[in-house]
């Protein structure tokens, strides 16, 4: 009989482990195969602001798979057609976007769990149960899901405790971009007026045993909030990486 995959990522934020990752959104199994080999703890396989697709989301885990590098896969919304076809196809790590309340969180929960304790469609031939081989899945799925929800406004920030209190939420990700967006500073990611109710918001999601989590391309920003107590921070992204490095090279060339 085939083991339920262990949750690796899952284990090193309850061990209080600091997870370093990179965010994926060129959607490309190709480029994710690239970066899984790179030594970053986690890789985010982005569908909420990508092209990606449930069957470009599958090739992409499938290029991971080889790799000791842990997939996520953010959601692009706290949806139960969504996260059920996700976990099917084997993703054991979810990022779901904007949950604001812990009545949203307990709906996510739901949604990773089978009845009776949740939502969850069952289905026996899966990749997520290597088709039908790991066959106990059904009653021990949870235990390797990892389910990490995203806050992102004033609103969320005030729920930070009832949502971190939700059973099944394992991790909170500050979303940067939206946070600074809602308090008035769109386009920004590192106001002087945001990162204090930040650093505070990390602070408050470890108090209460949760895994804060956060996203920068900048290097002293990311050092600062891991210093803060975050233990999951994706430290750039492979859109990013692309773009400046091209752009960086051809202007060596041009005038």
């Amino acid at each position: 009989m085939t083991e339920l995959p262990h949750n690796a990522f899952k284990r090193a934020l309850k061990a209080g482990k600091a997870q370093i990752g990179l965010w994926s959104s060129l959607s490309s199994n190709y480029s994710v195969e690239v970066i899984a080999g790179a030594g970053f703890d986690w890789i985010l396989l982005d569908s909420e602001h990508s092209p990606a697709d449930i069957e470009s989301l599958l090739r992409q885990l499938q290029a991971a798979a080889p790799y000791p590098t842990h997939p996520i896969v953010r959601v692009p919304w706290n949806d139960m057609v969504w996260i059920k076809r996700v976990l099917d196809i084997g993703a054991q790590t979810l990022l779901v976007p904007y949950v604001s309340t812990a009545a949203e969180a307990r709906n996510a929960v739901a949604y990773t769990r089978y009845p009776p304790q949740g939502l969850r469609g069952v289905a026996g031939t899966t990749r997520a149960t290597r088709f039908g081989r790991i066959k106990d899945y059904a009653r021990r799925a949870h235990e390797e899901t990892c389910l990490l929800v995203q806050v992102e406004t004033p609103a969320a920030l005030d729920n930070i405790e009832a949502i971190a209190a939700v059973d099944g939420v394992d991790g909170i990700f500050i979303g940067p971009a939206d946070l600074h967006a809602s308090l008035g500073h769109t386009g920004e990611i590192a106001h002087a007026s945001v990162k204090p109710l930040i650093d505070e918001a990390i602070r408050r999601i470890r108090k209460c045993g949760c895994a804060p989590g956060i996203l920068t391309p900048n290097e002293a920003d990311a050092r600062h909030w891991l210093g803060c107590g975050a233990l999951f921070v994706a430290v750039g992204a492979d859109v990013g990486i692309l773009a400046r490095g091209a752009e960086a090279l051809a202007a060596k060339f041009k005038t």
